[in-house]
């Protein structure tokens, strides 16, 4: 008898702990008016790292990666799966390297969010295993308009989706079977910069009878229904035809490169979709999906077309309900457009890859900062020759330290961030009872780098724990402030430099004197990085 009620004990606990590992899973909540993903129940901020596409296909060459990756304060790796080592004979799959990430970023401390590369990647099939790129009659290729077919599967062809998902799905399922109780993998991205080379559209035999169809009835459904929420690039196009309910995809969207682009985009979106379905299905875990963004003025066809790029995004939102994030890869300037276009529509801004170059680590200030950023991740983060002293790694100890802050006061809009450049203007928001001007601290004429012909980013975050009480978080810049009531001036009771301690204020230098300019100012050197706790008062 006891060994039975024993038994029945086992079980119930097992069953409890597996039902909280559930309810647990990484998920994404909207909270206010941002949206979090919460990670064991708690907001988590990705200070993240993409890898090299090759660095994880050998546990061997990772070893000494982890401790370079550890010394720059990442608390995730984002590493590729690839479908080719997963499953390198059909029907037979090899999980040794998902394992050996799993063992190694426990190790380290670290979570992980895996990149499949499956059918496409940076458009091209050249992660598809050797037997599906040499059977060209069951697995098909994209055709450009001269016939030619491309090293590009064909979203047209169910073979090459039914191929592809029960890949993901396996993936998934080992998942949850390994990592469903740790929770390591927070995320997982469905393809990689899918696109459409070198024409705006594929003339396989599949997609020019798809494109003599009638425009599918859910895209035309979601048309009409978020008539007032498109996105005026792509509304203008619908318009232009008379926002017409029916009809073929010239019918609809007129005779262009455009509509060929829209074409495409519906049915990448809806195949993804379905790989993200399947994989949910399994292990719901969060998914998302980026683009390689275009060039101004270059057409579709010249760049990677069709992927969740921001005038195509309200394709992406009807074609695949299931992905819920569209994301940006960064090598394009003006890094607040961007933004702003991926902002649209309250899309979460997931950055799972930025070009590692000067200025990234104001960057990342700005994005947690000024957009309740989920993710933050310099491509290649590695490469030890990338930049002389990677820079990225001061900010991340620093945005590691105030996270816990982020999770509490962003929801309640108690978060402001800037960037500050050279010829940009000065920074104006309000926050609490104060208005506050942000400048690079260059700006200041007697600045030692004010001479400098070019100068490197700054960027911070300013936090809100009280109406006259705040933690400035960055580098190279300076902030002045000014009561909202009329008639007053802001003055600095006191500004202290520190660091936190399992989410305790450990005060360090007292920033009076020259340090803040005898209570004009506070400021962050260039090429300084600092939290600085900050009370003011008006008289």
């Amino acid at each position: 008898m006891l060994h039975k009620f024993l038994l029945l004990s086992c079980l119930f606990f097992l069953g409890f702990r597996g039902a909280q590992a559930q309810n647990n899973l990484p998920r994404l909540v909207k909270t206010g008016a941002s949206t979090q993903l919460l990670v064991d129940g708690k907001p988590y901020f990705v200070l993240g790292g993409e890898l090299g596409n090759s660095t994880a296909s050998s546990t061997a060459y990772m070893q000494p990666v982890w401790p370079r990756l550890r010394a720059q304060h990442l608390n995730t790796v984002i590493a590729p799966v690839y479908w080719e080592l997963l499953e390198p004979q059909e029907g037979r799959f090899d999980f040794t390297l998902i394992d050996d990430l799993l063992r190694d970023a426990r190790k380290n401390q670290m979570k992980l969010v895996l990149l499949w590369f499956g059918a496409w990647k940076n458009s091209v099939s050249c992660y598809a295993p050797a037997w599906v790129k040499t059977d060209r009659k069951c697995f098909l290729r994209v055709q450009d308009d001269q016939g030619v077919p491309q090293e590009i599967m064909t979203p047209f062809d169910p073979r090459n989706l039914d191929a592809d998902r029960k890949a993901f799905v396996q993936l998934m399922q080992h998942l949850k079977a390994t990592d469903g109780q740790e929770h390591t993998v927070i995320t997982v991205q469905a393809e990689n910069e899918i696109g459409m080379l070198p024409t705006a559209r594929s003339y396989d035999e599949k997609a020019n009878a798809a494109f003599k169809q009638q425009v599918p009835a859910a895209l035309l459904t979601y048309l009409q229904r978020e008539k007032k929420n498109l996105k005026p690039e792509f509304a203008a196009i619908w318009q232009r035809q008379g926002a017409k309910t029916k009809g073929t995809w010239e019918e609809v969207f007129g005779k262009s490169l455009a509509t060929d682009e829209i074409f495409m985009a519906w049915f990448f979106a809806t195949y993804t979709n379905a790989i993200t379905a399947a994989g949910k299905a399994v292990y719901p875990l969060p998914m998302y999906v980026n683009a390689a963004l275009n060039r101004p003025n270059v057409a579709p066809g010249k760049y990677p077309s069709a992927g969740p790029l921001p005038h195509v995004m309200d394709v992406w939102l009807a074609g695949a309900p299931d992905i819920d994030l569209l994301a940006p890869d960064f090598y394009n300037p003006n890094f607040e457009h961007w933004c702003d276009l991926y902002t649209r529509g309250n899309n979460p801004l997931f950055i799972p890859e930025i070009r590692f170059e000067d200025g990234v680590d104001a960057k990342a200030f700005f994005a947690f900062g000024h957009y309740n950023c989920l993710s933050f991740s310099p491509f290649a983060i590695e490469g030890s020759d990338t930049l002389k002293s990677p820079p990225i790694g001061k900010a991340y100890e620093l945005l590691s330290q105030v996270t816990f802050l982020l999770g509490k006061y962003q929801p309640a809009g108690q978060v402001r961030g800037f960037l500050l450049q050279k010829d940009s203007a000065a920074r104006v928001f309000t926050l609490g009872d104060y208005r506050f001007t942000a400048r690079h601290e260059f700006a200041l004429g007697w600045s030692m780098g004010s001479k400098k012909a070019e100068w490197s980013p700054g960027g911070g975050l300013i936090i809100a724990v009280a109406p006259d009480e705040f933690y400035v978080v960055g580098t190279g810049l300076v902030l002045t402030a000014e009561p909202n009531a009329k008639g007053k001036r802001a003055g600095y009771l006191s500004v202290d430099e520190g660091h936190f301690e399992n989410e305790k204020w450990l005060p360090g230098r007292r920033m009076n004197g020259d340090q803040d300019h005898q209570g004009r100012h506070v400021r962050v050197a260039g090429g300084e990085y600092s939290i600085q706790h900050v009370k003011l008062y008006a008289y």
